[in-house]
């Protein structure tokens, strides 16, 4: 490994890891015979995603995931209430380098990856947030540093074959007011008096990072770049679709149309459903349907079991064949086996569990009826998504428990426990055992999907920014940031025993040279986090 520790690859699906120090940037692994090898092509439709998240892998924390992170510091000297990565990193105070980087070091590390390839899996998802390329005013989150470990994600995702879907997960002002956006509470994107501002700064950041991924010592790897993880709803449909129809007009700008250029770009569909997003943006290039089905928060869940929910799943498979269809490229980018709500902190900080709860909790009690039930509902769900990401790889001990919580969310848990199947192929023709007939999409996508005959001929294209906002402010009026600035370009990797070699710069188009977002020069403007009920500036508005 890089560390230069060793271990045995036990790969029983043919796998093989390929690394070559003189030249490491050329051809890599292949995670499964099935699986093209990383330089080879992935056919879409053809090649079948079976991926799981890295959910707070170095680039991002949820407490759900990492209890003992946050464990640390619930109580503080500083009074932090803490609830989110910003709290937890104000509560760390100066020692906010030493404890995110031990967490980089230690949560997912290169035998994550051997073992992910080893499971029959093909695809990781891996969340990110813009501190990875900068933070603004009193941002408290660990700047930059995060992108040194996306780095070394990239080479062993190489080695071991896998390809990756870079998910933008916490963007500037909140884009749900969730904790995993980064800071929970109220949403400032598309929304509020910062609202454009927010969403301005958005669109630098997004061809930062879709740059980077284009180059062509990259672009075999991160094949799908996702713009906004699980915006709300509430922010309203207009101004969602405005923004989403800007962000890929500035990737396609940045990238150039057709298949090879620049990643595939993938939208989320808010939680109402794929066929809601029929016909928008019809013809664009190479645009990908995200939706994440959770069984777990589609109610009232308390009487839920593995045998009434599991053919529930099925459904799944209608609406994702018909989206393939008429959309194109559909897949879930989340979901899990979990039937319930259930899990330390799985509903923040906070909200604990109710004693219903505690059965779900221990999985070590649980019998050999409970797994084999619970293993048919992830097998089911595979079995209809087709193409899936399961959230999450791994959910870390809690010092309290000292055990793991959330074990319907822990892929590699329920893999060694039995309710996650350990060979993906296993799932094809549950959903026809459980509800009748069931076929999975046949591949025949719209031509514009992949980047072929029309790619990116819009028919119509959303206005950005809308006229107003959700909550009834002007667009016109608010403040906005001036597009005057200095572009950051992410670093790339440097490889010790290869000094020549040509990792790239960081920027792929040199003639995508639109200067950055940034706040005007003396200009006040509102809290970013905090400016949904504040006075309109009387400065800084306007274009």
């Amino acid at each position: 490994m890089d560390d230069g520790t060793t271990f045995t690859y036990t790969n029983t699906f043919g796998g093989e890891w390929l690394a070559d120090p003189k030249k490491p940037l050329g051809s890599g692994g292949k995670a499964q015979s099935w699986t093209p090898r990383i330089g080879e092509e992935w056919k879409w439709g053809q090649d079948k995603i079976n991926g799981v998240n890295l959910g707070s892998v170095s680039l991002f924390t949820e407490p759900f995931i990492v209890p003992a992170l946050y464990e640390k510091y619930l109580q503080n000297d500083l009074g932090i209430h803490v609830t989110d990565e910003w709290t937890l990193s104000q509560a760390m105070g100066s020692k906010l380098a030493e404890e995110m980087e031990n967490h980089y070091k230690t949560f997912i590390t290169e035998k994550d990856f051997a073992d992910i390839a080893a499971a029959g899996l093909n695809w990781l998802r891996i969340p990110i947030g813009y501190w990875a390329i900068e933070t603004m005013n009193d941002e408290p989150f660990l700047q930059g540093v995060s992108w040194t470990y996306f780095l070394k994600a990239l080479g062993w995702a190489r080695k071991y074959g896998l390809r990756i879907y870079l998910d933008f997960h916490g963007l500037p002002g909140s884009q749900n007011g969730w904790n995993h956006s980064g800071k929970g509470g109220d949403i400032n994107f598309m929304k509020g008096v910062m609202g454009v501002a927010n969403a301005q700064r958005t669109l630098t950041y997004l061809r930062i990072f879709t740059e980077f991924i284009s180059q062509p010592q990259y672009k075999d790897i991160v094949l799908m770049f996702g713009i906004v993880n699980e915006i709300r709803w509430e922010t309203g449909a207009e101004q969602i679709e405005s923004f989403y129809g800007e962000a890929y007009e500035t990737i396609r700008k940045s990238t150039g149309l057709g298949a090879g250029n620049g990643p595939y770009i993938a939208i989320h569909e808010g939680f109402q459903g794929t066929a809601r997003w029929e016909g928008f943006l019809a013809g664009a290039d190479r645009l990908i349907l995200d939706q994440h089905p959770y069984l777990a928060f589609r109610g009232d869940t308390a009487g839920a079991t593995p045998a009434g929910s599991a053919p529930d799943t099925c459904s799944w498979g209608t609406s994702m064949n018909r989206s393939q269809r008429v959309f194109g490229v559909t897949i879930a980018g989340e979901f899990s086996t979990a039937i319930n709500n259930c899990g330390l902190w799985l509903n923040g900080i906070g909200n604990e569990d109710p004693a219903s709860c505690d059965v779900w909790n221990d999985w070590a009690s649980w019998d050999a009826a409970t797994i084999a039930g619970l293993k048919e509902v992830s097998m089911a769900s595979m079995d209809a998504l087709q193409n899936y990401f399961y959230w999450t790889w791994k959910i870390g001990d809690s010092t309290v428990l000292k055990t793991s919580s959330c074990p319907m969310w822990h892929y590699k848990l329920g893999m060694e426990k039995g309710w996650i199947p350990k060979d993906p192929r296993e799932v094809s023709g549950t959903c026809s055992k459980l509800s009748g007939d069931f076929t999975p999409f046949d591949g025949q996508f719209p031509a514009t999907a992949t980047g072929g005959a029309g790619a990116g001929q819009l028919q119509a294209t959303p206005v950005f920014p809308p006229a107003t906002l959700n909550d009834g402010l002007a667009a016109d009026t608010l403040p906005t940031y001036t597009a005057t600035g200095a572009l950051k370009t992410l670093a790339v990797p440097t490889f010790t025993a290869a000094p020549d070699v040509d990792a790239g710069t960081g920027w792929n188009n040199a003639n995508d040279n639109e200067l950055a977002y940034v706040p005007v020069a003396g200009c006040t403007y509102p809290n970013a986090y905090d400016a949904n009920n504040v006075a309109v500036p009387a400065a800084c508005t306007g274009a």
